[in-house]
């Protein structure tokens, strides 16, 4: 039998026992009068009260240690806010409670304690029991106290185990959610609706990328889970909403690494009468709004380099970059060299890819690595851009930026394309690269030209990785860090 099995079995028979003496190890209430945080910041004045009666007070918790001395026991409990000390003693809560401690709890196990407040010869702060209740049993152990978890599987595998065992990766949730109500509450006070756009979509668009396929069975139609909200956020905008927003969860049919994961979150935000100018002046007051909410200041670290997000940020365009970074001068070379060009430099660039393609991977891989503090990338190829807006007196090039940092790509903005005969030639061109083998092509939305028919006014749009923007600012590598639950391939034996 292994030790996990005899650890199972063991608090197995614990469990009987329980029953056995009446002892409910799951009941559904509890009478807990403060949190464990609020007892520690209050001690002082709790234990200086001189009333005995309001002295008293319960306590709820997983148990992390137990170490018992004979006729007491000290252990420490830990709810959802803080950790505590509490001590028993066999002549303070009576011989048949102790023996049920010493007999029936183990560490892991939920517990009510009621006591009162004291201070040890050391001075910890300590909650003198005289009554405990068993809320829930555990079953299985906790991961060894010196130990911890550390296998990368099996952290995000068993992420409660995770969270339970690292308190710096419990902070990396809390600074993740205070990120996106960051977000949130400057976009609500800047006169921002948010919304809720499908995720079942009859046509997948807004985004290059392969999309996942469901089917309906009661219309039986094949539908796709959204890839992005962009479409339906600019029917709104057509619709007469001017400034709207959507924290979406999608979802893309790509290859997992340590910067994509199938299912993402982003915020994707729209103002009608703004252009990408204006755009990016409000993503820099966003960014900055953001990060110094958490941190206090506009300088984070990340891979051993100090990130500074003061406004106002580098700005570079395309072409300029491909020339500084890549050496490779877009406009001269023309489509017909560009391969080449991307070739002797490194890349490996298969027959199969269009321009596109190709001005995809010199941006990821020449030039975006060389970017370390907040850069706009403006003004990019017209083949890499199908829903942005071509740039009055260069039709080659629309308005669109991407801000990157630390080699990050952290947003995408535009100022969106409203001609719908233009939309449409664009989408057309799409699907002849899909039909050329392009799956990340995007499709033709007819009713989406149907809609932008009707007058769309001057609109800027961006979207913002929430995954990407918390790894960045919580100094982790991969993103799997950040998502609480990542795409994981079946592991059928990872519990035994």
């Amino acid at each position: 039998m292994s030790r996990l099995s005899e650890e199972y079995a063991s608090r197995k028979n614990k469990l009987t026992s329980a029953l056995k003496n009446n002892i409910n190890p799951y009941p559904a209430r509890t009478k807990r009068s403060k949190t464990i945080e609020r007892v520690l910041v209050d001690f002082d004045s709790l234990i200086q009260s001189g009333n005995a009666q309001n002295n008293q007070h319960t306590l709820v918790g997983r148990i992390r240690t137990i170490r018992l001395h004979g006729g007491s026991c000290f252990a420490h409990i830990e709810d959802g806010s803080e950790k505590i000390q509490i001590y028993l003693k066999r002549d303070e809560i009576g011989v048949e409670n102790y023996i049920n401690f010493k007999e029936l709890i183990d560490i892991g196990d939920f517990i009510e304690v009621t006591g009162s407040l004291f201070k040890t010869k050391k001075g910890e702060k300590t909650l003198l029991v005289n009554s405990f209740t068993l809320l829930a049993k555990s079953l299985l152990p906790l991961p060894e106290k010196w130990h911890g978890l550390s296998d990368i599987e099996i952290r995000f595998r068993k992420r409660y185990l995770d969270l339970l065992s690292n308190t710096a990766v419990k902070d990396i949730f809390i600074k993740r959610s205070l990120l996106i109500k960051s977000i949130r509450k400057f976009l609500d006070e800047d006169g921002f609706m948010e919304v809720e756009t499908p995720i079942l979509q009859p046509i997948p668009g807004g985004a290059n990328a392969k999309p996942f396929i469901t089917h309906h069975n009661a219309l039986d139609i094949d539908l796709y889970l959204r890839i992005a909200p962009e479409l339906y956020l600019k029917r709104l905008i057509i619709g007469g909403f001017e400034k709207v927003y959507e924290i979406a969860r999608c979802f893309r049919n790509e290859g997992i690494d340590y910067n994509h994961n199938p299912e993402f979150t982003q915020v994707e935000i729209y103002a009608a009468y703004w252009d990408y100018k204006k755009m990016m002046k409000f993503t820099e007051e966003l960014f900055e709004h953001s990060i110094t909410t958490i941190y206090k200041n506009t300088t984070i670290e990340y891979e051993g380099k100090k990130i500074n997000f003061q406004p106002p940020y580098q700005l570079i365009t395309f072409q300029e970059a491909s020339k500084k970074y890549a050496k490779i001068d877009i406009d001269k070379i023309g489509a017909e060299g560009l391969s080449e060009a991307a070739r002797d430099r490194g890349l490996d660039i298969d027959k199969s890819y269009n321009t596109a393609k190709i001005l995809d991977e010199i941006f990821k891989e020449l030039i975006r690595p060389n970017l370390i503090q907040p850069t706009f990338v403006i003004d990019y190829p017209l083949e890499l851009s199908p829903l942005a807006k071509k740039k009055e007196g260069n039709p080659k090039y629309v308005e669109r930026f991407q801000l990157v940092a630390a080699g990050i790509e952290l947003c995408n903005a535009f100022s969106e394309l409203n001609d719908p005969l233009d939309q449409a030639q664009r989408f057309k061109n799409q699907e002849k690269m899909r039909q050329a083998g392009d799956e990340e092509a995007q499709r033709i939305d007819e009713d989406f030209i149907e809609a932008l028919a009707h007058g769309m006014p001057p609109t800027a749009g961006i979207g913002i990785g929430i995954d990407r923007l918390s790894a960045l600012l919580n100094n982790v590598h991969n993103i799997k860090e950040v998502i609480l639950f990542p795409t994981l391939k079946p592991k059928k034996d990872y519990h035994e």
